[in-house]
């Protein structure tokens, strides 16, 4: 049997702290928390305890390259697990705390803070996590949610924008992981989706963990246990509602998928049964009686793979030059807001600055582009492929990988191990929109991605046999 704990930490940012980045936005400080943001990690291994590994989720938007290598490094000093097998993932709120250099100044002094606290709360959980393991049984199973739809709609003129595109390629799958105990009690439950969370937008002035922090709960109120979310492939996938103010939004859309995903994990059984009829008693109708008989035992099988794949990525003007283009937008927003209280003057100073930060984000990782080395990650768990990349995937990906994958399930998901930007699909590039011209990735690396994906799972499948 597979051993697993679970142990979850808070993480909630301090009042004030520089909030969430919307380019529409006029605020910079969070006012306030609606529903705390949380560390909550999960620790798999064996009854040998040959091979460990653990799966951190994190309530944030994003964890950089450098900011994940720093996490990792604390919690495999702590823990003694080795790197290669920590996955860090992060939900992708839109309403959490900025995480990096910023077009926003107001709190910024406590973004660096807070992250260090993350690294060190990670670290602690982790072993936490370890001291709560006991034998468990694994499976997977999968149902649907209808709360995310394609998000690049197009106006008449061709041009893209973010919104609702109810002709575009969407991927409803929920896949719910459960772990349980000897006694079939549950230990965990790991629900993979893909949708931005993006629910709560530039009209919005609190920290929440948006609909991810509200699934979970869901889960463990109907459940038990300790529930996880990985992000799925969302780069192209959006909430049907979404970039409001109002929390009741959501809310509700957390609840709709933490009942579905309690729905799909309270008829899951991770032992293999045959039902075997008693006998027939006689009532007023004749009755049958059965018992499930265990007629095999799960699979147990544990291992983690690292694998690289070369990408090509866009030609990019010099690191110094987009430095300077964010550094004038900076000067320009922080006049304009000097000058005036005027919303719709702010907005037009914010959105180049938003704009310019990106960038500049995408210059610090690939420098002036050419091609990108880029990590993939597969665990897997029992009759469970878990697959990551480190960046926002078409759902296009996600479900290629998991169409051809030769695992029972796979579970598919951006969003973890740092970050290098939108991975769209080759079609997507004549089209336009936010997502491709932000893309630091050329034409063809989408394609490349899920073959190195598949690849990868196999490799591993191959090595089990």
């Amino acid at each position: 049997m597979l051993v697993a704990g679970t142990a979850r930490t808070d993480i909630t940012p301090p009042d004030g702290i520089a909030h969430a980045g919307w380019g529409a936005q006029t605020h910079q400080r969070a006012e306030g928390v609606d529903f705390p943001l949380y560390c909550t990690v999960l620790y798999v291994t064996d009854e040998n305890n040959s091979t460990d590994l653990a799966i951190i989720d994190i309530d944030t938007c994003i964890i950089s390259v450098a900011q994940d290598r720093e996490l990792r490094n604390k919690v495999a000093t702590a823990s003694g697990i080795a790197h290669d097998n920590l996955r860090v993932s992060y939900t992708h709120t839109h309403s959490g705390p900025v995480t990096g250099v910023s077009w926003i100044v107001e709190g910024a002094d406590l973004i660096d803070p807070w992250l260090e606290s993350i690294y060190e709360k990670a670290a602690i959980a982790v072993n936490e996590a370890k001291n709560n393991a006991k034998k468990v049984r694994v499976t997977t199973a999968s149902g649907q949610c209808e709360i995310n739809v394609n998000r690049r709609p197009q106006t008449e003129d061709g041009t893209r924008y973010t919104g609702r595109d109810w002709e575009g390629f969407v991927d409803h799958e929920v896949l719910v992981t459960a772990f349980d105990d000897e006694d079939g009690a549950p230990v965990a439950t790991i629900v993979n989706y893909a949708c931005h969370p993006t629910i709560m937008a530039q009209d919005n002035r609190l920290i929440t963990p948006d609909y991810p922090g509200i699934t979970r709960k869901v889960v463990e109120d109907n459940v038990g246990g300790m529930c996880l979310f990985l992000q799925g492939a969302a780069g192209n996938i959006g909430p049907i509602d979404g970039f409001t103010g109002d929390l009741a939004v959501y809310r509700k859309a957390g609840h709709r998928l933490g009942l579905e995903a309690s729905r799909i994990r309270m008829g899951m059984d991770p032992i293999p049964r045959k039902e075997r009829l008693v006998k027939i008693e006689p009532s007023g109708a004749d009755l049958g009686l059965y018992v499930d008989e265990q007629s095999g035992e799960p699979d147990d099988t544990l291992s983690v793979s690292i694998s690289h794949v070369t990408l090509p990525a866009k030609e990019l003007p010099p690191p110094e030059q987009v430095r300077a283009d964010f550094d004038s937008a900076q000067q320009r927003l922080e006049e304009v807001r000097k000058r005036t209280s005027d919303i719709e003057e702010i907005k037009k100073a914010a959105f180049p600055s938003k704009r310019a930060y990106i960038a500049l984000n995408i210059a610090e990782v690939f420098g002036k582009g050419g091609s990108v080395e880029l990590p993939v990650q597969v665990i897997r768990i029992g009759n469970t492929a878990f697959v990551a990349l480190p960046v926002e995937p078409f759902a296009e990906i996600g479900v290629e990988v998991k169409a051809q994958s030769p695992a029972d399930w796979t579970v598919f998901g951006g969003y973890s191990n740092g970050y290098y930007g939108y991975m769209p699909m080759s079609y997507a590039y004549p089209q336009g929109g936010y997502e491709v011209t932000t893309s630091p990735f050329a034409p063809g690396a989408g394609e490349q991605a899920i073959e190195a994906c598949v690849q990868a799972i196999e490799d591993v499948w191959r090595k089990s046999l």
